[in-house]
């Protein structure tokens, strides 16, 4: 893919691959999808613009604004607690 939107758009696909691949139980696939990425700026990148678009279709659809998304959010994170230790 060349130029920015189809690499943003490739990257974006990639992060959310890996996420649904989790949910479903496919660790290899979700570590496959992860190592395909370039490089650590690559992958940040696309979690950063999954991240973004997933916050900017909750905030259409509940119409609160994104700074009350974050806080709810930052509220979710603080509450969860740590995984198991190995």
């Amino acid at each position: 893919m060349t130029g920015p939107v189809p690499v943003a758009a490739d990257l974006v696909q990639r992060a959310a691959g890996v996420i649904a691949a989790r949910r479903r139980g496919d660790l290899a696939g979700a570590e496959t999808l992860l190592a395909s990425f370039d490089s650590e700026a690559a992958r940040t990148l696309g979690f950063y613009l999954l991240a973004d678009l997933a916050l900017g279709l909750v905030r259409a659809h509940t119409g609160e604004s994104l700074d009350d998304l974050v806080r709810q959010l930052t509220l979710l994170v603080a509450d969860t607690p740590p995984p198991p230790a190995p």
